[in-house]
């Protein structure tokens, strides 16, 4: 069952043309990117990508919101590396994700509690629950991607 939306906060639009290996550009003119399928020599980025870095900066904010709730402060280095697999089950298109999520400084059991508070808030991680195998990982240390 879908959720009615009370009261839009913010709608994004953006114009694509030429799929996986055309461009896309917002409305307000702030993101312009070309589009390459994953994984050819295109020079574009493509939408795993940016659904990665969408959802691990939307992840992040709700990763604040939660400190604020717990009067816990966040820490300045605090850092997701967002991993968004494309593959196939029997034929069909399919995603994959792990947020890699580093709270350096937290104690463990209060690290874990804001990252499960914040899965339970993120408009990403609610959208793909439940259609899309989610990892949440807690690390010590982010990637130097």
């Amino acid at each position: 069952m879908t959720k009615q939306i009370d009261k839009v906060l913010y709608t994004a639009k953006t114009h694509t043309t030429g799929g996986r290996d055309g461009a896309s550009r917002s409305s307000d003119g702030r993101l312009e990117v070309k589009l390459s399928t994953p994984g050819t020599a295109g020079t574009g980025t493509n939408p795993e990508q940016l659904f990665a870095a969408g959802w691990s900066a939307c992840f992040e904010g709700a990763l604040s919101l939660a400190a604020r709730k717990m009067k816990v402060t966040l820490p300045a280095e605090t850092a997701i590396d967002a991993e968004v697999d494309l593959g196939l089950t029997n034929g069909e298109f399919q995603l994959r994700a792990r947020l890699n999520v580093s709270l350096p400084g937290l104690d463990r059991e209060t690290a874990q509690a804001l990252l499960e508070a914040a899965d339970q808030t993120c408009p990403y991680s609610k959208a793909i629950r439940g259609n899309v195998d989610v990892e949440l990982n807690l690390v010590q240390e982010p990637s130097l991607v």
